[in-house]
């Protein structure tokens, strides 16, 4: 590394710097592990959580309570949610909760004075947490994405990045590293998701992970047309009208968004929440008062005047799917990778349908402590001489590269997320899939991705973006070829040609594969230890 840029080492490296990343590097810390945490944003502010409430999925101990909890969307997930996983994330999610609350999280209180500890402030909860993690002497790259990971013969050892502001280089040597970095909305200009561009995934993929659960990422959030807020909660007190008026009947049904998205195949959708009485309405704006604000804005009353409705994609950020996990600790496949929050599969507690923003969130905390604890335990089991290894960068075995090319006739990295976006986000291709609709997208997508491989140039230079076009490209042909793969309607994995669910395809599908994308089913192990044998089989 050059004077101009940033060499570290240490125990723990932790990319990104949401929920997960962050309660990963505070756990890790507090194990005694040297750790740094790099952020493709501000950690504390970037990133789907921090600009948001939400919900979370805390449940007081107790049989019943905590049965009906696991049990009450079994069912939307197709079933595949694991009853171990699910006890094991309600138990650390009450425990780190709680633990927010000793910190001195301002949790409201009913007028008994019983705290209410079921959602949490994103803006609030992520300045806290880049508090703690600050304090537990983690340090700390704001704006440095990271561009490649390093291995050797012996797994990964740290990431190369760049700083987005100086556009210096870094490196940080580490022996373990959590990949934290959220899924990917594919730029749709969801609140907070514009840094979630399948990162990390990219990452993982160039370490030979593999992923599980991508066919599980048709989320599309109801959100008012003129905003990217996409809080769909409030929905469930809507009456949804055709452009002259004329109630749109089953819109507001537990089917409603496929009513709604086939509506808006042939016509615009209008949305008035007028089932809210004075008691939700002050709720309402208590709870999430940024869905408010292009209302405040624009002179709308969303609970008197009808509004424009759109259902805006958000892809594997409320889907399931993601980097495949092979023990508690999360670690993936790779020696010395782990994995945490919406990067990982949320298929153990969620199966094949969206977790929202409650089961998401408990995952996040959870995963992320879980990881931290785990990369640190490895870090201590590798010795001093992990860390300085000469680990190259795995671009150059992958050949995507890290540079914006320079080429004369290089496809532009705007260009190549437009051909990706125009896969990925119509209704009629995503929404609504069918094998023959999933093949003609994975034929034009293979094309996008001979352009990547050749090189992505960009209007500013800037590698940031090429990585992302690269990602987001990756991501689309994991998902769709996974979706081949389930011939069945199962959670949100939705088949016009097969659309009943099939009880011998009750499985788990992993995938994988950069050039050559590839899907299976994954046959369920006899116990948590075995995992780790039959992937690597």
């Amino acid at each position: 590394m050059s004077d101009n840029g940033v060499l570290l080492q240490a125990d723990v490296l932790v990319i990104g710097g949401g929920p997960a990343g962050a309660w990963a590097a505070l756990t890790a810390a507090e194990q005694g592990a040297d750790v740094v945490l790099v952020d493709k944003g501000y950690c504390g502010t970037s990133g789907a959580t921090a600009p948001s409430g939400t919900g979370v999925w805390y449940v007081e101990p107790g049989e019943k309570s905590r049965e009906d909890a696991m049990a009450s969307r079994e069912g939307l997930g197709g079933y595949l949610a694991d009853r171990g996983w699910m006890q094991r994330v309600l138990n650390r999610t009450y425990d780190n909760i709680n633990q927010i609350a000793a910190w001195g999280y301002p949790f409201p209180v009913d007028e008994a004075g019983a705290p209410h500890r079921r959602s949490l402030q994103g803006p609030e909860y992520m300045r806290l947490m880049r508090r703690k993690v600050q304090k537990a002497g983690v340090r700390i790259l704001d704006h440095s994405p990271a561009l490649e990971l390093l291995a050797d013969t012996h797994g990964v050892a740290g990431a190369a990045g760049v700083n987005n502001q100086t556009q210096q280089p870094w490196k940080v040597e580490a022996a373990a590293v959590v990949i934290a970095t959220g899924g990917c909305a594919f730029l749709s200009k969801a609140l907070g998701t514009n840094v979630l561009t399948g990162d990390g995934y990219l990452l993982a993929a160039e370490a030979g992970a593999d992923f599980s659960g991508m066919e599980f990422s048709t989320a599309y959030s109801l959100a008012p047309a003129f905003s990217p807020v996409t809080k769909s909660a409030f929905y469930v007190w809507a009456t949804f009208y055709y452009e002259d008026g004329r109630v749109i009947e089953g819109a507001g049904s537990q089917r409603g968004r496929s009513v709604i998205a086939r509506t808006l195949l042939k016509e615009p959708v209008y949305a008035r929440l007028d089932k809210a009485d004075d008691t939700v309405k002050a709720a309402m704006r208590q709870a999430q008062p940024n869905f408010f604000l292009s209302f405040d804005r624009l002179g709308i009353d969303p609970f008197t005047q009808k509004f424009p409705v759109t259902l805006r994609f958000e892809g594997t950020v409320r889907g399931t799917g993601g980097i495949h996990i092979v023990d508690e600790s999360c670690a993936t496949k790779v020696p010395g990778l782990y994995a945490a929050g919406d990067a990982a599969t949320r298929e153990l507690i969620c199966g094949g349908f969206t977790g929202g923003g409650s089961h998401n969130a408990a995952w996040a905390m959870s995963s992320g402590y879980w990881a931290g604890e785990g990369a640190a335990a490895y870090a201590r089991s590798q010795g001093p001489q992990a860390v300085g290894r000469g680990a190259r960068g795995l671009s150059e075995a992958s050949g995507i590269p890290t540079q914006a090319s320079k080429a004369a006739g290089a496809a532009d990295a705007g260009e190549i997320v437009k051909a990706v976006q125009e896969e990925v986000f119509p209704y009629d291709r995503n929404w609504f899939r069918s094998g023959a609709g999933m093949q003609a997208s994975l034929g034009r997508l293979e094309q996008v991705w001979k352009e990547v491989r050749q090189g992505l140039s960009t209007s500013d230079g800037n590698p940031v973006r090429a990585r992302e076009a690269a990602a987001m490209t990756a991501t689309a042909r994991w998902m769709y070829t996974s979706g081949l793969e389930r011939k069945e309607t199962r959670g949100m994995h939705r088949r016009e040609d097969f659309p009943a669910q099939d009880a011998a395809q009750h499985y788990r599908i992993v995938s994988g594969g950069l050039d050559r994308p590839w899907a299976k089913p994954l046959s369920q192990p006899s116990s948590q230890s075995d995992i780790r044998e039959e992937v690597n089989a």
